[in-house]
């Protein structure tokens, strides 16, 4: 292969000063494989590639010397690739020309590890930390111990875990990092909501996603597995809530509330609620979850954009691209 760097990434393949048609080789995972059918009937793949940078999209024919071992190569493989950027209505993408999956000794190698994993911009250390104080700063016992036991059955899978396989906090530690920085928000808001009880608050915010744990699985790659599909994060998480509840001997009406918070936090039921929200808490928790999804989303757009583009691509949870250049401070006397 040509002597480029390994570790090209994503976001320099679609900087807005890389012409179309610039030869690379670099190594990414295969985050999304689909396939397809053209019109004349010929086969091809719809792919998407990442690091930790962002992601890039490329369609593969079956004619491309590619197409069969991006086929058997899967999603969740890591590949090196060699192919040349394109352009296509205004889109950068790649069209690959060739590609092979890394030997296992090559993917556990930290450097190439550390290119792909995308991580939060604070230290998951940090996070947990803040975590635990959230839950040590709730004052009713029972409550307190429900998020605790949650905490001690799925342990080190929260820590690790994505919020999401692609819209908001999708990388490793975003369950973490949405779920402190929905807990942050609330303890701004709270003092504004008196009709919020603030224990059933914060509770219901730090276990609302905790089915998450278990609807998706993967280790560089995250995709929903056999529970996620046939029940979903909210009703795991209701599972999860009621056992830790049950042996906290948490009393009837929390309980009832905790769960509600928990089934009711999507928001809309065409957005995986099992219920709509219906108490001034599950109110509160399902805005402040609506709010951070999106600010999350802003947020991981302004990390990722390549430089000198004016507009992200288009935001499929906002519905619409992103400005990408900060406000421009006033001269003085203007």
């Amino acid at each position: 292969m040509p002597n480029f760097s390994p570790f090209l990434t994503a976001r320099d393949l679609r900087a807005a000063d890389a012409p179309p048609g610039r030869p690379f080789a670099t190594v990414f995972l295969v985050r999304k494989l689909t396939p397809k059918t053209a019109a004349n009937g010929n086969p091809f793949l719809s792919a998407e590639f990442g690091d930790r940078t962002g992601s890039i999209s490329s369609t593969v024919f079956s004619d491309n010397p590619a197409f069969e071992a991006l086929r058997a190569a899967g999603e969740g493989a890591v590949v090196r690739v060699e192919g040349k950027t394109d352009a296509y209505q205004g889109r950068i993408g790649i069209k690959l020309a060739k590609l092979a999956p890394l030997a296992p000794a090559e993917i556990s190698d930290p450097a190439v590890v550390a290119n792909l994993v995308e991580l939060p911009p604070e230290d998951p250390a940090a996070l947990w930390r803040d975590f635990q104080e959230f839950t040590g700063g709730i004052g009713h016992a029972e409550l307190r111990a429900t998020v605790q036991g949650v905490m001690e059955e799925i342990g080190e899978a929260f820590r690790t875990a994505p919020a999401a396989t692609f819209m908001h906090h999708a990388y490793r530690h975003g369950l973490l990092e949405h779920t402190v920085h929905m807990a942050r928000a609330a303890k701004a808001l709270l003092p504004l909501y008196a009709e919020a009880d603030p224990d059933l608050t914060m509770a219901g915010i730090l276990l609302h996603d905790t089915g998450k744990t278990i609807e998706y699985e993967g280790t560089l790659v995250t995709k929903r597995g056999r529970r996620g599909i046939l029940q979903g994060h909210v009703v795991l998480g209701y599972q999860l809530v009621r056992k830790a509840a049950l042996r906290a001997k948490l009393d009837p009406e929390r309980t009832e509330r905790l769960e509600h918070i928990i089934l009711s936090h999507q928001g809309q039921l065409e957005w995986g609620a099992a219920a709509m929200a219906a108490t001034p808490e599950a109110v509160l928790v399902s805005m402040i979850d609506n709010l951070d999804a999106k600010m999350g989303m802003v947020q991981r757009a302004l990390r990722n954009a390549p430089a000198g583009e004016e507009f992200s691509e288009k935001l499929l949870g906002l519905d619409a691209p992103l400005l990408l250049t900060p406000v421009q401070a006033r001269l003085p006397g203007v």
